[in-house]
C-alpha cells in the first residue's frame, strides 16, 4: 500500500472514532438528563412527604428525645448503685 492510502486510512479512522465518541457523549447526555429528571421528581416528592408526614412528629420526637435524655442522664447512678449492692451481696 502507498502512504496516501495509509494516510487515507488513517483520515478514516480518526473519523470514525470521533463519530463513536461524539454518539456516546449525546447517549450519556440524554441519560444524564433523564437522570436528572427523575432526581427533581424524587426531591419534589420527598420535600411532600417531609411537609406531611415528618414536620407534624417534631413535638413527638423533641419530647420522647428529652425523655431519653433524663434516662441516660440517670444511667452512670445507677450503675453506681448497682455496683454497691453487688459488692454487698454474699458469693
Amino acid at each position: 500500500m502507498s502512504t496516501s492510502a495509509y494516510i487515507v486510512l488513517s483520515v478514516v479512522l480518526a473519523v470514525v472514532v470521533i463519530a463513536v465518541l461524539a454518539l456516546a457523549l449525546i447517549r450519556v447526555r440524554r441519560d444524564l438528563t433523564a437522570i436528572s429528571e427523575g432526581l427533581a421528581t424524587l426531591a419534589s416528592a420527598l420535600s411532600g412527604v417531609e411537609a406531611e408526614h415528618l414536620r407534624p412528629l417534631e413535638p413527638a420526637v423533641k419530647a420522647i428525645n428529652a425523655q431519653f435524655d433524663v434516662i441516660l442522664g440517670a444511667l452512670p447512678d445507677i450503675a453506681r448503685k448497682a455496683a454497691i449492692v453487688a459488692e454487698r451481696r454474699p458469693r
